[in-house]
């Protein structure tokens, strides 16, 4: 019997948990008594499976465990006696399969990421129940995540299942007319925790790697679930591109690698390649939108050998088309970067200073590589100043502080 390892358990949680809790959700309509008891589910497993060896279906031994401790959980709890027959008559017809291991309904877990990025939700609750429920993460691992104290990510768990409780949020995929306002809320909240991970926000290192894993997990989860919708695959197509380049965008030290300077061997070409195959099926659905040209964007220079053979004319075009669909200043500054390479710093630098974004460390970052460009040293050397105070990641401080010193 090969060896179960702690290493293949934590494996299994990661990719089980979201499944699990979804269809004790569906059971008994309770998240915080689903959470625990797949929590008790998987210590039943440690101590187990070592000894009995992984089951045929880990899923289904994970959920069927579960649904068990659930149930033992309302019958000692004498307050919840109205709940006590309901559990023992689920228990008694649930929806068992062949070996008495539960079965689990296929859209079990896409209930619950809309339950979880419900629109009553503030924007940071949804990210870190999703990360919870879903993906399984500790809440002191979300909390370094986001760089708030373990205390803190705790009571806005709490107080965003509490707003699911009493709010009576629907444990439901939303109908047709409402899918498109709410999926919009679902890819946003997967693709916040890809940016966080793809670029810290603090911390010693550029790139949080757990989270780039866990957004794609969440991303590919998505377009599994929901194959004919466009943006879902647009977004999943954005993060494998956006990812492909994860191995060079830091070297040996930990310091961060502009993307001109990358060396593009390193790029992860099968990710490139999927990523490229995402965008052409979209395409094909003809239903463009941000994420989708967001993709296309990350194709063109997943397409080029070097930073000069990048066909810059067709990244600033795809930017028109995106600040059509959404306009946003960020998105206006990424296409003034391109227009620099098209028409010069001079045209480029004309454009990032009419947009207000002083609070955003890229804008004075742009501006400074820009002026330098230009040779406009004690200005240039200025806005270096202005981006590192707006910044409190150390790889792209290093960064930032290497090319303020290139100056003089």
């Amino acid at each position: 019997m090969p060896e179960v390892t702690d290493a293949e358990i934590a494996r299994v949680f990661r990719a089980e948990h979201g499944r699990a809790v979804a269809a004790l959700v569906r059971a008994f309509g309770d998240i915080d008594l689903a959470e625990e008891s797949v929590q008790d589910a998987f210590a039943v497993a440690v101590a187990r499976w070592p000894v009995d060896g992984l089951p045929p279906s880990p899923a289904g031994w994970i959920v069927t465990t579960a649904r068990r401790r659930a149930i033992d959980r309302i019958r000692r709890e004498k307050a919840r006696a109205g709940k006590h027959a309901d559990a023992a008559q689920l228990h008694e017809s649930g929806d068992t399969a062949v070996d008495g291991e539960e079965t689990v309904v296929p859209d079990d877990r896409l209930r619950l990421i809309f339950t979880c990025c419900h629109p009553a939700l503030a924007p940071a609750a949804r990210v870190a129940l999703t990360l919870r429920l879903l993906g399984g993460l500790t809440t002191a691992e979300i909390a370094r995540a986001f760089l708030v104290p373990e205390t803190t990510m705790a009571q806005r768990l709490v107080r965003a299942k509490g707003k699911i409780r009493d709010a009576r949020i629907p444990y439901r995929v939303p109908d047709p007319g409402e899918l498109p306002a709410r999926l919009g809320s679902v890819l946003a909240v997967v693709y916040l925790v890809f940016t966080e991970g793809h670029t810290a926000a603090g911390g010693d290192r550029l790139v949080r790697d757990d989270l780039c894993t866990e957004a794609i997990r969440l991303a590919r989860l998505l377009a599994e679930l929901m194959p004919d919708e466009p943006e879902v695959l647009g977004l999943l197509a954005l993060l494998l591109l956006a990812d492909a380049r994860r191995p060079a965008r830091t070297n040996a030290a930990g310091n961060l690698v502009p993307l001109a300077e990358q060396d593009r061997g390193l790029w992860d070409r099968d990710r490139i390649a999927e990523g490229q195959a995402l965008v052409r099926r979209c395409l094909r659905l003809g239903r463009p939108g941000p994420y989708q040209i967001q993709a296309a964007i990350a194709a063109v220079h997943g397409d080029a050998a070097t930073v000069e053979t990048t066909d810059w004319r067709q990244v600033v075009a795809l930017y028109d088309q995106l600040l059509v669909v959404a306009p946003t200043p960020v998105a206006a500054l990424h296409r003034a970067v391109a227009v620099a390479e098209v028409d010069g710093p001079a045209a480029g630098l004309a454009l990032v200073d009419a947009l207000d974004l002083d609070r955003y460390h890229l804008f004075h970052a742009v501006r400074a590589d820009l002026l330098r460009r230009l040779g406009r040293i004690p200005e240039a050397t200025a806005a270096y100043d202005a981006a590192l105070a707006r910044t409190a990641n150390a790889a792209e401080r290093g960064f930032l502080q290497r090319r303020r010193a290139e100056l003089s």
